[in-house]
């Protein structure tokens, strides 16, 4: 049965944790041996010599690892491949092997009696084996930076924001300016009727029936930019609702007065020859 060989990463320092990894040509395969080790339904060689480490692996029961990891989703980072469970029997967490380590899970070794078991922080019984601080602190370090990184976006969009604000501001002073100096040029006057003239132009177009569809859309287009016209619209469109109330209580009123009018219309006057017989009834 094919074996993986065993190898060593070059840029590890010597006997560090992970730096052992097992490879198999033929099918492509690489894995770490604490990955190996550790996964739920893996096992070792039953050709397992601890003086001979090459044959401790079969690539056939790797690629079965791999397979029934396809459908399972660690719980740290999200992704599929989480062949390492908690040992906790009710719980479900799987992880991959280093995201274990990273969400602080429990490490239990016993290499003489090929023990290799791993608990959720939730499940830790407190007797771990593990001491990777240095594995966890790389890992908030590179969570910090993130959150640095992010901080620092939003702050340069923040920045960019009171910059546009500021600009618009700035804007908005120059034109205050420029009108109160108009005014005080007398030139207010010539600016409004300058404005009449081009609403009353508007106005003309939007009503005649022979004005181009293109010059029609270039007139609206050019009142909703100006934004004077979009705002009337507004505050007519908010004002409909109270303009609607006081028609009904206005046709109430008329409704009333009508069923008035109706009631004495119905009533019978006496008639004037009525009247004068009542009258003589009553002298004699």
């Amino acid at each position: 049965m094919a074996k993986m060989v065993r190898r060593t990463c070059a840029f590890c320092s010597e006997g560090e944790a992970g730096s052992v990894m097992y490879i198999a040509k033929e099918r492509n395969i690489a894995a770490h041996q604490d990955c190996l080790l550790f996964s739920s339904g893996f096992v070792e060689s039953e050709e397992y010599n601890p003086d001979n480490l090459d044959i401790r692996f079969d690539v056939a029961s790797v690629l079965k690892e791999l397979k029934r990891g396809k459908r399972l989703v660690c719980n740290f980072c999200r992704k599929k491949g989480a062949t390492v469970g908690c040992e906790e029997r009710a719980c479900r967490r799987s992880y991959h092997y280093f995201c274990a380590l990273c969400d602080d899970a429990a490490i239990e070794t016993d290499e003489v009696n090929g023990v290799y078991r791993v608990f959720c922080p939730k499940h830790d019984p407190g007797n771990r084996t593990n001491h990777y601080d240095a594995a966890n602190k790389r890992r908030r370090h590179a969570l910090k930076s993130s959150t640095i990184t992010e901080q620092m976006s939003t702050e340069e969009t923040t920045e960019e924001n009171s910059l546009q604000i500021l600009e618009r501001k700035n804007r908005h002073k120059v034109r205050i300016d420029f009108l109160r100096k108009c005014k005080q040029a007398g030139l207010l006057d010539d600016i409004f009727e300058e404005m009449l003239d081009t609403l009353h132009l508007a106005q003309e177009k939007l009503m005649d029936d022979n004005t181009s569809e293109t010059e029609y859309e270039e007139t609206v287009m050019s009142l909703f930019d100006c934004g004077l016209f979009e705002n009337i619209l507004t505050n007519i469109h908010s004002g409909t609702e109270e303009k609607i109330q006081e028609l009904l209580e206005s046709r109430k009123r008329l409704d009333d007065k009508i069923e008035l009018l109706q009631d004495l219309k119905e009533v019978v006057l006496p008639t004037r020859e009525n009247t004068a017989s009542t009258s003589s009834t009553v002298s004699e």
